[in-house]
């Protein structure tokens, strides 16, 4: 039995996004995604504030308007450089900026920022007033429901609390504790037990704010589930590795048409992205890796997989290859006169 869409009421901008994934969810993989879903809100990597004042700010924030809506997450914690990093999202055009205050890697932890500041909820709530003083756009706050063994729900409770009196109304929370040692960043995204219940709490103590819930979160009837409880849910390497499943989110959760009728229309649109690029002098295998999950399912996907990862035939242009691809869901998934590549799938690494 389908579940219902969601409670009464209006739409939240955020009632379904996909998360900020380092490593994955770069500008390629969000015109994918859009290419998928039109209302969904897609999200950058983070990028600490570090690289944006003092590196290539245009290869950090340039995208696309087709990705709209778009938000910015920022690693950082020091105020006025976030402020400083507000203002260039500003500028840029992003729809929001999201503060990280999840990510358990000894990377990020050395710089004082990720998950270790919900130790700090005060300095938290400094950087988000500084941001919001600089900015119009929301400032939104990502983190997790505790940090090491400290499972007290009062903990999570008084960390937003503290933060919402700074002005932040937007918290993603993702449902585990960040264990800052022993676990690596992929260890701390399976083995802390997702406590999804402390989330919909969070919700019932402060109905004022928007509240999204992340962690664990596959099918659509566990994001429907969810929406009867809070504003919204963020998927994440669930969208990365089953990209079908945000063809259906558009007529599902916004009751709005889909903008991908057949995977064969999206896997020509995302062709003829990748020949955009390749005509401009950019590798289109940076991009083509984001989309190896599009038939996953169908028979012949496999073949399709391998044929995309080869890398002997990274100079030739996508849509020359196009034309000799294997077919999904035609006999062996091969296309008329060609055979099936039988090249390994290329490696995909988990993010941070």
């Amino acid at each position: 039995m389908s579940l219902p869409p969601s409670a009464p009421g209006p739409v939240s901008p955020w009632r379904l996004s996909v998360a900020p994934m380092l490593d994955w969810t770069d500008r390629h993989c969000r015109h994918f995604h859009r290419l998928l879903t039109r209302h969904t809100r897609l999200y950058t990597e983070m990028v600490t504030t570090g690289a944006l004042l003092h590196g290539d700010q245009h290869r950090h924030l340039d995208f696309d308007d087709f990705e709209h809506p778009v938000a910015l997450q920022l690693g950082g914690s020091e105020p006025a450089d976030l402020a400083a990093c507000a203002k260039l999202a500003q500028r840029w055009g992003y729809d929001e900026v999201n503060l990280n205050c999840g990510c358990p890697s000894e990377r990020v932890q050395r710089g004082a920022f990720g998950a270790c500041l919900m130790a700090e909820p005060a300095l938290v709530a400094d950087g988000v007033k500084a941001m919001r003083d600089a900015v119009d756009l929301p400032v939104t706050v990502k983190h997790r429901i505790g940090i090491d063994r400290i499972e007290r729900y009062d903990f999570v409770r008084d960390f937003v609390g503290t933060v919402a009196e700074a002005g932040c109304e937007v918290f993603i929370v993702h449902a585990r504790n960040a264990w800052l040692q022993g676990l690596s960043p992929k260890e701390n995204r399976d083995v802390p037990p997702l406590r999804h219940e402390l989330v919909h709490q969070l919700k019932r103590e402060f109905p004022h704010l928007t509240i999204v819930i992340n962690g664990g979160i596959r099918d659509d009837d566990e994001i429907a589930h969810h929406l009867l409880h809070v504003d919204g849910v963020m998927v994440g390497r669930q969208a990365y590795h089953e990209p079908w499943q945000l063809a259906g989110w558009d007529t599902r959760f916004f009751d709005a048409p889909s903008p991908a009728a057949e995977r064969e229309q999206v896997e020509s649109a995302w062709i003829a992205y990748l020949q955009r690029g390749h005509e401009a002098g950019r590798p289109w295998t940076q991009g083509m890796r984001h989309a190896l999950g599009l038939w996953n399912g169908v028979a012949g996907a496999r073949a399709w997989r391998q044929f995309w990862s080869d890398a002997r035939q990274r100079e030739v242009a996508p849509a020359t290859l196009h034309a000799r691809a294997p077919r999904p869901g035609t006999r062996l998934g091969v296309a008329p006169g060609t055979q099936a590549n039988t090249l390994s799938q290329a490696t995909m690494q988990e993010p941070v």
